[in-house]
């Protein structure tokens, strides 16, 4: 586990047309400053799997109109009309998942387990081209696991073996989306020593990930903010 002393350093290993997840509920517990740090690299190509894809001109939005991302897997795209706009123009692949879907795929790509069946979606367009099973006497379609090649996102506390705490709703998407890539950087608020906090507190332990970073931007009720 590496501490990094700056996001670009920390996000050295993206590459072009890679998976990335990135934590986050519209900009709630996003990892701005990873984020920022990414619209400034050179890539292309991506895959971007989160719940949305940030908001107009903010969060993973501005990927979307530098034209970095391939295809966004996730459940609200229209908290966003560019990424509409976007996908109209053919510029864009979506692939929507109910968001207990989402959760549920990365949760199963984190836990090792290929895939599950579930009702969310049968019956509807979400379906199409799904492979469809009858259990006793229900209908259920087949969504594989959700797994990528690294992972951003967004904790509270870390300390500096790696464990990290989440403060209040960051705690959406990131925990499970901690397990589920082969390379996960965290953005943090504070880095402590070990011992300093709890086990009792500790919701990624230390194994998930592979570095961390102190947070430069962070969301304020006035828009997002450079700190430090």
């Amino acid at each position: 586990m590496k501490i990094f002393s700056t996001a670009k350093e920390a996000i050295e290993k993206l590459e072009s047309n890679q998976t990335i997840m990135v934590g986050g509920f519209g900009l709630i517990g996003a990892p701005l400053t990873l984020i920022d740090e990414l619209t400034q690299k050179d890539v292309s190509g991506l895959t971007i799997i989160s719940n949305n894809l940030g908001e107009k001109g903010k969060g993973l939005g501005i990927l979307v109109n530098q034209k970095k991302v391939k295809k966004g897997i996730g459940s609200y795209f229209t908290s966003n009309r560019d990424v509409g706009d976007a996908y109209q123009r053919g510029e864009l692949e979506l692939e929507l998942l109910p968001q207990g879907t989402l959760a549920e795929s990365i949760r199963a790509g984190g836990a090792g387990i290929g895939g599950y069946y579930t009702k969310t979606g049968v019956g509807t367009e979400l379906s199409v081209g799904k492979e469809e099973k009858e259990i006793n006497g229900v209908k259920y379609i087949f969504e594989p696991a959700l797994k990528a090649n690294v992972a951003l996102v967004r904790a509270w506390k870390a300390d500096t073996l790696g464990n990290l705490v989440y403060y209040k709703t960051a705690r959406n998407f990131n925990p499970m989306m901690a397990t589920a890539a082969d390379y996960v950087i965290a953005e943090v608020d504070e880095i402590v020593q070990p011992g300093e906090l709890s086990p009792e507190e500790i919701i990624t332990p230390h194994l998930f990930v592979n570095g961390i970073v102190k947070a430069t931007k962070i969301l304020t009720k006035d828009g997002v903010k450079s700190v430090g």
